[in-house]
């Protein structure tokens, strides 16, 4: 299996499909690469060049005791881009990923970078402050927290029916699909979950520098990130059809077809 090596040392795994203009896709907490499996098929199957990569911490890649913050995220966005030399590239981040898209923007600059695709990002903030009055209150991520702290695995798998299901009285997806989220979720480590969780999300001074073409999504009330928490706060310079074959399935995931 392909590894790279971080600026410290940590190695992540990637897988490189295709030919074409590269699309490198950043996956959502607290899953791994394997998360953008519809669509990295997809992209391949039809002329793109399509990277993935699990985070420090989650999946294939090794699982350090440090380095959860967005900086040291978007510095191993980069040690990717660098190791395989990628240019004129989309980058795409979804939820989480999303948040380190920002954050390499702004601190390694868009010199390898055609667009990007912020798809319900967690940028700029998800918590309730006088600037942000439609965030999250502190009282529910210490509530998150307390709850991967004692039972992560039965914490995921609630969580997993808020994102797909949400308020819907009827299952959305299979079981398969749930199922699913719960093995890609078991295979990040506890200390990897919990800490992504408490660095939130990246803040203002990230989208300050998306200077290039974004196209900005958000998906249906399922996501972990509601309409009104996300795209209205940033000036974003849209680009319809930045990456073909990027669809919606009614689950709230890209890509997840429904149960019904």
């Amino acid at each position: 299996m392909p590894y790279f090596k971080t600026s410290d040392g940590v190695s992540l795994f990637y897988n490189d499909w295709g030919n074409g203009r590269p699309v490198v896709l950043i996956h959502r907490w607290p899953l791994s690469s394997d998360f953008w499996e519809p669509q990295s098929t997809f992209l391949a199957a039809n002329g793109y060049r399509v990277i993935v990569y699990d985070r420090r911490g989650f999946g294939r890649s090794d699982q350090p005791w440090t380095g959860y913050d967005y900086d040291s995220l978007a510095d191993d966005l980069d040690a990717l881009m660098r190791h395989l030399d990628l240019r004129d590239a989309t980058l795409v981040g979804f939820s989480m990923g999303g948040g380190e898209v920002a954050r390499y923007v702004s601190r390694h600059g868009t010199g390898r970078v055609a667009q990007s695709v912020l798809m319900s990002a967690v940028t700029p903030s998800l918590k309730k402050t006088d600037a942000n009055p439609e965030g999250i209150e502190q009282a529910v991520f210490d509530g998150l927290l307390a709850a991967l702290e004692s039972d992560r695995h039965g914490f995921l798998a609630d969580f997993r029916e808020g994102f797909f299901n949400g308020r819907s009285p009827d299952p959305v997806v299979s079981q398969g699909v749930l199922d699913w989220y719960s093995f890609l979720a078991s295979h990040a480590s506890q200390r990897a979950t919990i800490e992504c969780s408490r660095y939130g999300a990246p803040g203002r001074r990230s989208r300050a520098h998306l200077s290039r073409p974004v196209l900005e999504r958000t998906f249906a009330s399922r996501c972990a990130v509601r309409r009104s928490e996300a795209p209205h706060y940033a000036a974003l310079y849209a680009q319809p059809g930045a990456v073909p074959g990027l669809r919606k399935g009614c689950s709230g995931q890209p890509g997840i077809p429904c149960a019904r």
